[in-house]
């Protein structure tokens, strides 16, 4: 499933290209965007996960068409995580990753597109902070090593074009490669701030603006 996963990335946008017009190949389009996550795990009733509030910022290239569809290649920092909230513990949890959507394009007028595609994420740097109920510090410096450096998932979203250059946006991404690494290769304990249920996912809506040049 991953290869035929990994497969439909690397294609699809070349499928879309290729199929577009050729006058437009050569009329590159690059742009700029930052916004706001609202993000969270799945499967995380044990923990009382709740919406962890973060930001992402990253650039996209989007060749121009004259067509209704077209395709979309990113490069996001986004930085995700959860608060959690047990009967000992309490805190918070950062994960940040670098994000490499694929998207389709569907355009609706000159003002309205949607876009809809797979992405790929690696995991560069995880954090966690927690106080205990009895005052012990976190014995968790390595955090890192609990959770999956590489994760993959779907994409989906809306963008408004109001003005020339300008864009508003938001999109919901979802991940269906697991966050935390099988238990058996943790070292020790587990951590407070992971659920019991070992599949939990990632799961983020992102709000944000933009322009193109």
């Amino acid at each position: 499933m991953k290869k035929s996963f990994f497969v439909f990335i690397l294609l699809s946008p070349l499928i879309i290209f290729s199929q577009s017009d050729r006058k437009t190949k050569s009329n590159i389009g690059l742009g700029l965007k930052a916004g706001v996550n609202f993000a969270n795990v799945t499967n995380a009733s044990s923990i009382n996960s709740s919406n962890k509030t973060g930001f992402m910022a990253g650039a996209f290239l989007a060749p121009h068409s004259s067509g209704v569809m077209g395709y979309r290649t990113e490069i996001i920092f986004s930085r995700q995580g959860y608060d959690f909230k047990t009967n000992t513990s309490t805190g918070s949890v950062n994960l940040d990753y670098i994000l490499l959507p694929q998207l389709t394009t569907i355009s609706i007028g000159k003002i309205v597109q949607l876009q809809l595609g797979a992405q790929m994420a690696f995991l560069i740097k995880a954090k966690a902070d927690s106080t205990t109920s009895q005052g012990e510090t976190n014995p968790y410096s390595a955090v890192m090593d609990y959770y999956n450096r590489f994760d993959y998932g779907a994409a989906a979203g809306i963008e408004i074009h109001p003005f020339k250059s300008l864009l508003i946006g938001a999109r919901y991404n979802i991940s269906f490669g697991k966050t935390y690494k099988d238990p058996s290769t943790y070292s020790g304990m587990t951590p407070t701030f992971i659920p019991p249920n070992i599949n939990a996912k990632n799961n983020v809506v992102q709000l944000f603006a933009g322009f193109t040049f």
